[in-house]
């Protein structure tokens, strides 16, 4: 294996193939370094980091209007955390229906333990009622979190990952830039040690995600 260490806005670029749009990263801001380890010639869907993501310490609104504390209610539990907005044209939907279609692969008691947390990054329009009626039409299972917007873009800036402020361009149309990398955590150490990128396809997840349910590397 080779190690290579970079800032992370470039470790994902380089190595999670990570695309700048809409839907994509903002500024880089003081992102933590990212290390990761490739396997020369291969085509890995995950990006294996060296030096594991804590879990954000993260508590917002679930869609229920109920108080989700994300450490204690994902703890000992795989996880996929991803940051995203209902209103987004393509990355977003896309990214959560592969997860939901590659996740109905798994025997039933994989679904039951495995956790997929979806946070805003458009609260002000994403309200807990918005964002359950858009789950729904996805996973019912997918937890859907909205709040403050700068406690969700402190904690997104821990796991690496860029959010700017929901912006209004001239014809009235908001757009919200955030990277599009999913963070997956263990079970056996509740580190995010994965990270994959807009290009993961079903196929990508349905062969990984069995891993992931065990804590176990792709």
């Amino acid at each position: 294996m080779r190690n290579k260490t970079f800032a992370a806005a470039a470790a994902l670029l380089a190595a999670a193939s990570l695309t700048l749009t809409a839907c994509g990263g903002g500024s880089d801001g003081d992102k933590p370094v990212a290390a990761v380890s490739e396997e020369p010639g291969s085509r890995q869907a995950a990006t294996v980091l060296d030096k594991p993501f804590e879990k954000p310490d993260l508590v917002l609104t679930d869609t229920h209007g109920e108080k989700y504390d994300f450490r204690k209610e994902t703890a000992g539990r795989p996880t996929l955390l991803y940051f995203g907005y209902t209103h987004c044209p393509d990355v977003c939907p896309l990214t959560m229906n592969n997860i939901a279609v590659a996740k109905k692969q798994l025997p039933r008691s994989a679904q039951d333990k495995l956790r997929v947390v979806f946070v805003t990054t458009d609260p002000e329009r994403d309200t807990p009622a918005a964002l359950g009626t858009w789950l729904k039409g996805i996973d019912s299972q997918i937890v859907g979190l909205t709040g403050d917007f700068g406690t969700i873009q402190a904690a997104a800036r821990t796991v690496g990952i860029s959010i700017d402020p929901p912006q209004k361009d001239k014809n009235g149309k908001v757009t919200s830039m955030h990277g599009t990398q999913v963070v997956a955590f263990s079970p056996k150490t509740d580190a995010g040690y994965l990270l994959y990128g807009e290009d993961t396809d079903v196929d990508d997840y349905t062969k990984d995600l069995p891993k992931i349910v065990a804590g176990d590397k792709p």
